[in-house]
């Protein structure tokens, strides 16, 4: 996996990836690491996945903690932030990775309460634990941040719908953000292969992800998109505060924010 991040870059800095003991989140933090950041790991409920993301972190010379969290519980949130100031200081980059809603048995309401509700939850829980200049990194797909003018799979709207709610809610806090020194982006990326979502909807709909692939001409795999994710975190903040991840000619129709 190549870094993007130059070595030192991120020497005295600590960051926090939701959603981290895996796929994109894991390897965002792994090269935020290997830039010098403190890293925290992320997770719900696989403790030892994600313990094994921090050590190998620590084996290669890093500095991280795994930190469990439901995002969706707000003195689970609190508790995160208040362990994460206590141990590694203030976070300079906080990464809103964690998503989900294609899951079973997680309620009707669980996409809508973890994409929109706890990314608000979290982001206002995080305020207080932010360091001078902190940026704020929020992860969406193309089929989730274009949803309101082109349609996604059936499999898929109800996390699009909820995704793009969520980015619409951390948006209206630009001021906020802004008017307290910290920066935001959203990334937008097309369907990552190799990702719990995508293997879910390939399961959901066979042959979806081949069709998207000869209709984009590529796509991204995990450790290609979190080089972009990682980039994000330092890069100078894009027009309208989004970093295009892959092809956004499917979903060219003006909305570009």
């Amino acid at each position: 996996m190549t870094n993007p991040l130059a070595s030192g870059s991120l020497e005295g800095r600590v960051a926090l990836v939701t959603g981290s003991s895996r796929g994109i989140g894991a390897d965002t933090a792994r090269l935020l690491a290997r830039a010098g950041a403190s890293v925290v790991i992320n997770y719900r409920s696989k403790a030892p996945r994600a313990e094994k993301v921090v050590g190998e972190i620590m084996a290669d010379g890093g500095t991280a903690i795994a930190v469990g969290a439901d995002l969706t519980d707000a003195a689970s949130v609190a508790a995160m932030f208040e362990r994460t100031a206590a141990e590694l200081g203030p976070i300079d980059i906080l990464v809103l990775n964690a998503s989900g809603g294609m899951e079973t048995g997680m309620g009707d309401d669980y996409a809508m309460r973890l994409n929109r509700d706890a990314q608000v939850n979290v982001v206002d829980g995080a305020l207080p634990h932010l360091a001078p200049g902190a940026r704020i990194v929020f992860v969406t797909s193309h089929q989730a941040h274009f949803i309101r003018t082109v349609p996604t799979m059936p499999e898929y709207e109800a996390v699009a719908l909820s995704k793009r709610a969520g980015e619409d809610a951390l948006r209206a806090k630009l001021p906020e953000l802004e008017a307290a020194g910290f920066e935001f982006v959203v990334v937008s990326g097309d369907m990552i292969e190799g990702t719990i979502t995508a293997t879910l909807l390939e399961r959901a709909n066979p042959g979806a992800i081949e069709a998207r692939k000869h209709d984009a001409g590529r796509l991204f795999n995990v450790a290609e998109f979190a080089a972009e994710v990682a980039s994000a975190a330092v890069d100078a903040v894009p027009t309208e505060n989004t970093r295009y991840v892959g092809d956004t000619s499917g979903f060219d129709s003006g909305d570009k924010a």
